[in-house]
């Protein structure tokens, strides 16, 4: 199988382990019959520039907008910076929306949804977000039917999930849908990590 580029998108004040938790599952993950890595991972922000997540991490991301490879797999992210600040930010939604057209799979974790909301792609879609968001995201975008008490929902080419660590049994759960559940019952072994969504 072909190496599939994961692109992560990061802002200022975005939640750490929304984008570290998918970035984790990714990179760790192998192929077993040839103990290749299937999945690059690469992170990217709007202008390529150091942002400053959410508790003040600091991060260098590989590209910006204009310079990353073509994206198989679409993560976006949430936290303070998606729902207060990118939820503004006309360029950020557009490019995203030009990424979904060629992507295989675009993914939110958190108020990521938000996101991908802002950006048209999920009108008439079940989705899920933090527990704390979700009567904003059915509020501001009453179209959508918001699932509540779910870690993620999977709605083929677009897929959603609940708050900062769903993101990890969000990309689990692809792992598996790509490559199989034994594959992804691995690299939760690896990660030590205990997912209903791999046993």
């Amino acid at each position: 199988m072909k190496q599939k580029i994961v692109g992560i998108l990061l802002f200022n004040e975005v939640e750490v382990l929304d984008f570290a938790g998918p970035f984790e599952v990714f990179s760790v993950t192998e192929n077993p019959s040839k103990k290749d890595k299937p999945f690059k991972v690469v992170t990217i922000s709007q202008d390529g520039q150091m942002i400053k997540a959410r508790n003040g991490l600091h991060v260098l991301p590989d590209f910006n907008f204009g310079n990353h490879p073509k994206l198989d797999i679409l993560v976006v992210p949430g936290g303070y910076g998606a729902r207060e600040l990118e939820i503004h930010n006309q360029d950020l939604h557009q490019w995203i929306k030009e990424q979904d057209q060629t992507t295989e799979y675009t993914t939110s974790v958190c108020t990521g949804a938000f996101l991908l909301a802002k950006a048209g792609l999920l009108e008439g879609k079940t989705v899920t977000t933090h527990f704390s968001a979700l009567d904003r995201l059915a509020e501001s975008f009453p179209s959508l039917n918001v699932k509540r008490n779910t870690k993620f929902v999977d709605e083929g080419h677009i897929l959603t999930s609940a708050g900062i660590s769903a993101g990890i049994e969000l990309s689990l759960y692809l792992v598996g849908k790509i490559l199989g559940a034994s594959t992804a019952k691995e690299t939760a072994k690896q990660m030590e990590y205990d997912s209903q969504y791999t046993n």
